[in-house]
Protein backbone atom coordinates (compact mmCIF):
# COMPACT_ATOMS: atom_id res chain seq x y z
CA UNK A 1 0.00 0.00 0.00
CA UNK A 2 1.27 3.54 -1.12
CA UNK A 3 1.97 5.95 1.88
CA UNK A 4 -0.15 8.58 0.53
CA UNK A 5 -3.15 6.02 0.40
CA UNK A 6 -2.06 5.30 4.18
CA UNK A 7 -1.61 8.47 5.30
CA UNK A 8 -5.34 9.49 3.84
CA UNK A 9 -6.86 6.21 5.73
CA UNK A 10 -5.22 7.95 8.82
CA UNK A 11 -6.53 11.30 8.11
CA UNK A 12 -10.28 9.83 7.35
CA UNK A 13 -9.79 8.07 10.62
CA UNK A 14 -8.20 10.59 12.62
CA UNK A 15 -11.13 13.25 11.47
CA UNK A 16 -13.81 10.44 12.46
CA UNK A 17 -12.53 9.77 15.64
CA UNK A 18 -12.35 13.44 16.25
CA UNK A 19 -15.79 13.88 15.67
CA UNK A 20 -16.89 11.23 17.68
CA UNK A 21 -14.86 12.34 20.97
CA UNK A 22 -16.31 15.72 20.41
CA UNK A 23 -19.91 14.70 20.25
CA UNK A 24 -19.42 12.88 23.19
CA UNK A 25 -17.88 15.70 25.29
CA UNK A 26 -19.81 18.62 23.73
CA UNK A 27 -23.05 16.27 24.29
CA UNK A 28 -21.83 15.59 28.33
CA UNK A 29 -20.83 19.37 28.95
CA UNK A 30 -24.65 20.30 27.27
CA UNK A 31 -26.13 17.97 29.46
CA UNK A 32 -24.49 18.71 32.32
CA UNK A 33 -25.49 22.08 31.98
CA UNK A 34 -29.21 21.74 31.00
CA UNK A 35 -29.56 19.30 33.90
CA UNK A 36 -28.48 21.14 36.33
CA UNK A 37 -30.10 24.56 35.02
CA UNK A 38 -33.62 22.86 33.92
CA UNK A 39 -33.63 19.26 35.10
CA UNK A 40 -33.45 18.26 31.08
CA UNK A 41 -30.81 16.28 29.55
CA UNK A 42 -29.99 17.11 25.67
CA UNK A 43 -31.86 14.26 24.68
CA UNK A 44 -34.95 15.38 26.70
CA UNK A 45 -34.67 18.93 25.47
CA UNK A 46 -34.44 17.38 21.70
CA UNK A 47 -37.64 15.75 22.13
CA UNK A 48 -39.76 18.44 23.61
CA UNK A 49 -37.77 20.08 20.81
CA UNK A 50 -39.37 18.17 17.90
CA UNK A 51 -42.97 17.63 19.51
CA UNK A 52 -42.93 21.10 20.04
CA UNK A 53 -42.36 21.30 15.74
CA UNK A 54 -44.84 18.92 15.53
CA UNK A 55 -48.57 19.40 14.15
CA UNK A 56 -50.73 19.75 17.30
CA UNK A 57 -47.80 19.18 19.66
CA UNK A 58 -47.62 15.17 19.09
CA UNK A 59 -45.89 12.70 17.54
CA UNK A 60 -46.24 8.92 17.59
CA UNK A 61 -43.47 7.42 19.71
CA UNK A 62 -41.71 5.55 16.57
CA UNK A 63 -41.33 8.80 14.89
CA UNK A 64 -40.03 10.62 18.12
CA UNK A 65 -37.73 7.32 18.14
CA UNK A 66 -36.55 8.16 14.89
CA UNK A 67 -36.23 12.19 14.95
CA UNK A 68 -34.29 11.31 18.59
CA UNK A 69 -32.44 8.12 16.74
CA UNK A 70 -33.30 6.09 19.92
CA UNK A 71 -34.64 2.58 19.89
CA UNK A 72 -38.24 2.21 20.92
CA UNK A 73 -37.23 1.24 24.61
CA UNK A 74 -34.97 4.06 25.02
CA UNK A 75 -37.59 6.62 23.86
CA UNK A 76 -39.76 4.87 26.51
CA UNK A 77 -37.42 5.68 29.34
CA UNK A 78 -37.15 8.91 28.06
CA UNK A 79 -40.54 10.07 28.00
CA UNK A 80 -41.19 8.18 31.17
CA UNK A 81 -39.09 10.65 32.63
CA UNK A 82 -40.64 13.27 30.63
CA UNK A 83 -43.98 12.17 31.84
CA UNK A 84 -42.81 12.49 35.33
CA UNK A 85 -41.91 15.93 34.79
CA UNK A 86 -45.44 16.81 33.22
CA UNK A 87 -43.66 17.51 30.42
CA UNK A 88 -45.74 15.01 27.94
CA UNK A 89 -48.44 12.77 28.08
CA UNK A 90 -49.60 9.62 26.38
CA UNK A 91 -52.41 9.58 23.64
CA UNK A 92 -53.26 6.42 21.82
CA UNK A 93 -54.90 6.22 18.47
CA UNK A 94 -58.49 5.70 17.83
CA UNK A 95 -58.19 3.88 14.72
CA UNK A 96 -55.39 1.66 15.97
CA UNK A 97 -54.97 0.93 19.33
CA UNK A 98 -51.34 0.01 18.95
CA UNK A 99 -50.36 3.09 17.58
CA UNK A 100 -49.39 5.74 21.09
CA UNK A 101 -48.87 9.38 21.03
CA UNK A 102 -46.21 11.51 22.88
CA UNK A 103 -48.26 14.89 23.35
CA UNK A 104 -46.26 17.67 24.44
CA UNK A 105 -48.10 19.53 27.67
CA UNK A 106 -48.03 23.51 28.43
CA UNK A 107 -45.89 22.38 30.99
CA UNK A 108 -43.80 21.15 28.59
CA UNK A 109 -43.48 23.98 25.65
CA UNK A 110 -42.90 26.30 28.92
CA UNK A 111 -40.08 23.81 30.18
CA UNK A 112 -38.81 23.99 26.66
CA UNK A 113 -39.38 27.77 26.21
CA UNK A 114 -37.07 28.45 29.57
CA UNK A 115 -34.37 26.16 28.69
CA UNK A 116 -33.82 27.45 24.62
CA UNK A 117 -32.14 30.81 25.33
CA UNK A 118 -29.49 29.35 27.89
CA UNK A 119 -29.27 26.48 25.41
CA UNK A 120 -29.08 28.05 22.63
CA UNK A 121 -25.80 30.24 24.68
CA UNK A 122 -23.84 27.49 25.84
CA UNK A 123 -24.05 26.08 21.89
CA UNK A 124 -23.25 29.19 20.70
CA UNK A 125 -20.64 29.86 23.55
CA UNK A 126 -18.94 25.97 23.15
CA UNK A 127 -18.60 26.84 19.20
CA UNK A 128 -17.76 30.54 19.02
CA UNK A 129 -15.05 30.48 21.59
CA UNK A 130 -13.57 28.19 19.25
CA UNK A 131 -14.16 28.95 15.62
CA UNK A 132 -15.03 32.28 13.78
CA UNK A 133 -17.80 32.85 12.16
CA UNK A 134 -16.27 32.20 8.79
CA UNK A 135 -14.79 28.88 9.85
CA UNK A 136 -18.40 28.05 11.22
CA UNK A 137 -20.00 28.42 8.56
CA UNK A 138 -17.17 26.20 6.53
CA UNK A 139 -17.59 23.53 9.33
CA UNK A 140 -21.44 23.84 8.89
CA UNK A 141 -21.35 23.04 5.20
CA UNK A 142 -18.51 19.91 5.19
CA UNK A 143 -20.55 18.20 8.33
CA UNK A 144 -23.76 19.05 6.21
CA UNK A 145 -22.14 16.27 3.62
CA UNK A 146 -21.98 13.59 5.71
CA UNK A 147 -24.92 10.92 5.90
CA UNK A 148 -28.22 12.14 7.91
CA UNK A 149 -26.96 15.73 8.17
CA UNK A 150 -29.15 17.70 5.90
CA UNK A 151 -32.33 19.82 6.87
CA UNK A 152 -31.01 20.75 10.32
CA UNK A 153 -32.99 22.78 12.00
CA UNK A 154 -32.31 25.34 14.67
CA UNK A 155 -32.03 24.20 18.27
CA UNK A 156 -34.59 26.66 19.76
CA UNK A 157 -38.63 26.28 19.26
Amino acid sequence: MSSQLLSKQHVSVDAWARLLRSHTAMRRSLSADLQSEHGLTVNDYEALLLLSRAEGGMLRRVDLADGLQLTPSGVTRLLDGLHDLGCVEKATCERDARVTYAVLTEAGREKLEQAASSHVAAVRALMEERYSEEELETFAELLGRLPGAGGVESCTP
